[in-house]
């Protein structure tokens, strides 16, 4: 059996691994489109603090690693899908065949259309190459401005602040994380990283970005504020990589479209990590959540689909904790609440705590919280558990900090009944 993997991240490298314990047998070829040994994204940011080196963002350390474990890596892109002849053809016009192809191409940054955008100074930090770019611009003192705050942006700011910039944010939101913060926490965090020296423009958008002859940037916003830069940070969100799908009868809505066992529309082609579109319980619907642990549990699943093992996704993990400049905050499930359901929050601003908890009937399928790191085991827990509350919804409703309690109340009760 022959495995094409197409995407050398997270989600490529663990099927290639996951393939190659079940089937020692099988030939299997990965396809990246980077000059790069398989690295994570997400180790860059730490990069870019002084953390690690280039080799510690390396999804492998040992040198030899895939070829001991008879994975064989290939530099190319894919262009085209060809699903009758069972075949890929790459951007150099050559064509590689499969018997089983798993789609893991990721995602890529989403430029906004601003005039002066292509110009020099201004870098996406989504690559190695992009790592290095703004490791020789993001000096000390240098004026950085960061368009984008949401979760990958707050990432970003927090290893651009720890170079020692001086460091502008503007958000078109009304508010920091708009899609994972509801507004008392996205503006919480906002006041957190303005006291932190950040200054933070929010429902403000990129005009125009100008240079001068010595290629100092002019950032004209939305506002009317002009901001001079040294470097700017395009973080305004990420795309899908499927544009090379077209025609090939593998459906795609927001990403590639995957069933239960992440197989496409197409039987033999699976699709896993940001790239992919799978079913999330909580929501009842299809969402595209680029987070890594989808992407790694995505890609095993897959990947013992593709060696025969049959084997169902339980569901996609709706998850983010971030750290913002020391300020610690989650978002679970349906944050912003579903149709119907009932909904409580308790904010404490001097001591930077707030707990938001959406319900529907009695059980949590989604919260916001800001400076209660005890309470994230206990939240993930009732959110992708599904945990019946009974009762205790209504005493979370009259006092959401009982999480603890509920949860080894009801979970309990849940676990003994399914003994009965």
């Amino acid at each position: 059996m022959k495995h094409l993997i197409l995407g050398a991240g997270p989600a490529g490298v663990i099927a290639a691994e996951t393939i190659r314990k079940h089937a020692p047998g099988d030939e299997i070829t990965i396809l990246g489109d980077e000059p790069e040994a398989p690295y994570s994204r997400m180790a860059i940011p730490y990069l870019l603090m002084g953390n690690i080196g280039e080799a510690g963002t390396h999804l492998r350390h040992q040198g030899d690693h895939y070829q001991r474990s008879r994975i064989e890596l290939k530099r190319g892109r894919a262009v085209k899908l060809d699903t009758a002849a069972r075949r890929v053809q790459l951007d150099d016009s050559s064509w590689l065949g499969y018997d089983r192809l798993l789609i893991a191409t990721g995602s890529s940054p989403a430029a906004p259309p601003i005039p002066g955008i292509a110009g020099p100074g201004v870098h996406a930090c989504w690559t190695l190459a992009d790592a290095r770019a703004i490791q020789s611009l993001a000096r000390p003192g240098a004026r950085v401005l960061q368009m984008g705050a949401g979760f990958i942006g707050c990432i970003i700011m927090e290893a651009l602040a720890a170079r020692g910039v001086k460091l502008s944010v503007v958000e078109m939101g009304d508010r920091m994380v708009p899609r994972m913060m509801g507004p008392t926490a996205g503006g919480m965090i906002k006041d957190w990283c303005e006291k932190k020296g950040v200054a933070v423009h929010t429902a403000a958008r990129v005009d125009a970005i100008e240079r001068d002859a010595t290629q100092v940037m002019k950032v004209r916003l939305s506002t009317g504020a002009v901001i001079e830069a040294d470097l700017v940070i395009s973080a305004t969100g990420v795309k899908p990589n499927i544009g090379f799908l077209e025609d090939s009868g593998v459906r795609c809505l927001v990403g590639v479209l995957t069933d239960e066992h992440l197989q496409t529309s197409v039987p033999g082609i699976y699709a896993a990590g940001d790239c992919a579109e799978a079913f999330d319980k909580i929501s009842g619907k299809t969402i595209v959540s680029a987070i890594q642990p989808n992407a790694a549990e995505q890609a095993r699943v897959a990947a013992l689909n593709m060696v025969g093992l049959a084997t169902e996704l339980r569901g996609v993990t709706q998850i983010n904790v971030l750290d913002t400049l020391g300020l610690i905050s989650a978002s679970f499930g349906a944050w912003d609440g579903v149709p119907g359901g009932e909904h409580v929050e308790m904010t404490d601003r001097a001591a930077g705590r707030h707990l938001s908890l959406q319900f529907s009937g009695d059980r949590l399928v989604g919260c916001n919280s800001i400076g209660w790191t005890e309470h994230v085991g206990v939240m993930r827990g009732l959110v992708e558990g599904q945990v019946a509350l009974g009762a205790w919804k209504d005493k979370l409703l009259h006092d959401p900090t009982l999480l603890m309690q509920a949860y080894l109340a009801s979970a309990q009760a849940q676990h003994a009944h399914a003994w009965v």
